[in-house]
């Protein structure tokens, strides 16, 4: 170890501010007076099963009394819609199960800004009133209302234009120039599509406010040290972050699965044909989920600076005192050698410069952004098994594991 020891004195660390993404909002205190969730967001499988089926159980209902609800009928039949079912059954439940998985992991991030002395004494205001500000607009009922309105503007004139049917549907049919909705579609069209999108737009605001929150802190003057063993300057707990957020990313895949799976099965397109799309979508939503911990990059440059700067000063002053110690005298003075801190000391201190120099400018690494891709492509590997039949699935797999 080096020679002396840091007198740190034990100060306690100022009270941290309380802090969630989620535990907040009209629909949360709705769920709240509704025994659909606690405090903690508790009761989560009576949020999910509530909710779901407020979503997918009318329109089963709805085209089992039109007559749309099974083959023979419509050229897509309810049973058959694999989109639906994906985006009510999988994709919402996963986006609900998300805010507790979220919550747990992202709570603490605040807290531990000041718990390890990264912000300053004297930037606690600031600090305070952003955290503040930002479960202000997570619980603002106007903020959501906006949701509200520009789901049932904005996001209903993109879905409607996207309906282009050449045949019946169990939800809609070409009459004329027009469309013709049945009961099941009124619903789909005002209660389910909304209700998804809502959903969906508030986790995007959510990584809004995580963006904003953390930009605001990146503003502040941080104490980082390259030396800091998680080789993010002491910022390597943000990583988690990303982690975090894998539920948001799988969820969303389940869609887009849902969306090729749709193309596939009844436009007669090839798995193949969606790469370029695939592969732009899982870039965005990658960038989406690790933007906000790139406003971190200028501090931690200036901070790999400037203690590179001095760990470097300090190694040669070091490696000086070394060599005029023990190179520079008689041999049978060097025998004095063997048990010296001295070696260890100066041991240490290459590491400790090698951990400055290898010091990340971002809070995250490899795998991080090795786990959010696999977590977006992880819900289209299924749809693989639309380029082969049964058989030759089964001898590929044969194969691969007897040949």
């Amino acid at each position: 170890m080096l020679q002396g020891a840091l007198d740190v004195k034990t100060v306690p660390a100022p009270k941290p501010p309380e802090f969630s993404l989620v535990c907040g909002g009209p629909l949360f205190r709705m769920c709240r007076h509704a025994h659909l969730s606690g405090d903690a967001l508790e009761l989560l499988p009576r949020r999910v099963l509530a909710i779901s089926l407020l979503a997918w159980l009318p329109l089963l209902v709805l085209s089992v009394i039109d007559g749309r609800a099974v083959a023979g009928a419509v050229k897509i039949p309810f049973l058959y819609d694999v989109e639906t079912h994906v985006r009510f059954l999988l994709a919402l439940p996963l986006f609900i199960i998300a805010d507790v998985i979220v919550d747990e992991q992202i709570r603490p991030m605040p807290r531990r800004f000041v718990e390890r002395r990264i912000v300053r004494p004297g930037d606690m205001p600031t600090f305070n009133a952003a955290v503040t500000w930002a479960m202000r607009v997570r619980d603002s009922a106007a903020v959501e209302a906006t949701l509200l309105l520009v789901v049932y503007t904005l996001g209903l004139s993109v879905w409607w234009g996207a309906i282009a049917p050449d045949a019946a549907t169990w939800y809609v049919r070409p009459e004329g120039t027009g469309l013709s909705f049945s009961g099941a579609g009124y619903w789909y069209a005002f209660v389910s599509i909304p209700l998804f999108q809502f959903i969906l737009c508030r986790w995007y605001l959510r990584l809004a406010l995580w963006f904003w929150l953390l930009w605001r802190i990146s503003r502040l003057d941080l104490q980082l040290t390259a030396a800091h063993p998680d080789g993010a300057g002491g910022l390597g707990f943000l990583g988690i972050s990303a982690y975090a957020f894998s539920p948001v990313l799988f969820a969303q895949g389940v869609l887009l699965a849902g969306v090729i799976a749709t193309r596939i099965l009844y436009q007669g397109q090839t798995l193949p044909a969606f790469k370029a799309e695939v592969a732009v979508w899982t870039g965005a939503m990658v960038l989406l989920i690790l933007a906000p911990l790139v406003v971190f990059a200028p501090q931690l440059e200036r901070a790999k600076r400037r203690d590179r700067a001095a760990y470097g000063a300090i190694a040669s002053e070091y490696v000086r005192q070394f060599d005029e110690k023990w190179l520079r005298r008689s041999p049978e003075h060097m025998r004095t050698l063997l048990g010296s801190p001295d070696i260890q000391s100066l041991a240490d201190l290459g590491t400790s410069h090698q951990v400055v120099v290898a010091t990340r400018l971002v809070p995250f690494g490899k795998a991080e952004v090795i786990a959010l891709v696999v977590a977006a492509i992880t819900p289209l590997l299924p749809l693989t098994l639309t380029m082969f039949s049964a058989d030759e699935l089964a001898g590929r797999l044969f194969r691969l594991f007897f040949r």
